[in-house]
């Protein structure tokens, strides 16, 4: 009866060593979760951008003002009639020291 306890004791250790210690055990199973957090996440952030690109499609299709906004922002261009005003910081001149 000893040696049958002694030797289902050395199993359940062995068990449980390879369930701790072993590259397939515990540790894979906590990267992987790691890595389906990680992944849920840019998931939810590329989500968030498709929509905010699929809104922008469909204002693009559906007037002008959303193409005549892009056509200002991105490249630059004025309305008939307008007249353009370009700020730009001021600088300081330089002085030349002697």
């Amino acid at each position: 009866m000893r040696i049958l306890l002694l030797s289902l004791a050395l199993i359940l250790v062995l068990v449980q060593a390879r369930l701790w210690l072993s590259d397939e055990g515990l540790r894979e199973v906590w990267r992987l979760q790691a890595q389906v957090a990680e992944r849920t996440q840019d998931n939810r952030r590329l989500a968030a951008r498709n929509s905010a690109l699929e809104g922008e499609v469909t204002d693009l299709k559906q007037g002008l003002a959303a193409a005549e906004e892009r056509a200002r922002t991105d490249l630059g261009m004025i309305a008939e009639g307008e007249t353009f005003y370009q700020i730009t910081p001021y600088s300081p001149p330089e002085t030349a020291e002697p």
